[in-house]
């Protein structure tokens, strides 16, 4: 079973920056298209950012410019970078590997 736990919300105000990491086991990761996902109440999972295993990226676009996404193929992390936070940024991020794995979520929010 493909496990995947995420780290890293919070709470930060407007303009302020987290950073989200997963850890993924039970998963040849260095062949695995990862990626970050988030859910707001009330509205569908949407992609945030996902890179391939030979490092490709996309990102949605309301979050280009203020969100990297990286992978450690060492350690079987994935991170997301998240800076200049807009409080529609509040949601639950989850970390997705492969075609439908999936982590538990964390939940951030942007608030002053």
């Amino acid at each position: 079973q493909v496990q995947l736990v995420e780290s890293g919300g919070g709470l930060v105000q407007p303009g302020g920056s987290l950073r989200l990491s997963c850890v993924a086991s039970r998963i040849r990761f260095s062949i695995a298209a990862m990626g970050w996902y988030r859910q707001a109440p009330g509205k569908q999972r949407e992609l945030v950012a996902d890179i391939t295993p030979n490092g490709s990226i996309n990102y949605a676009d309301s979050v280009k410019g203020r969100f990297t996404i990286s992978r450690d193929n060492a350690k079987n992390t994935v991170s997301l970078q998240m800076n200049n936070l807009k409080p529609e940024d509040t949601a639950v991020y989850y970390c997705k590997a492969g075609f439908g794995f999936w982590g538990q979520g964390t939940q951030v929010t942007v608030s002053s």
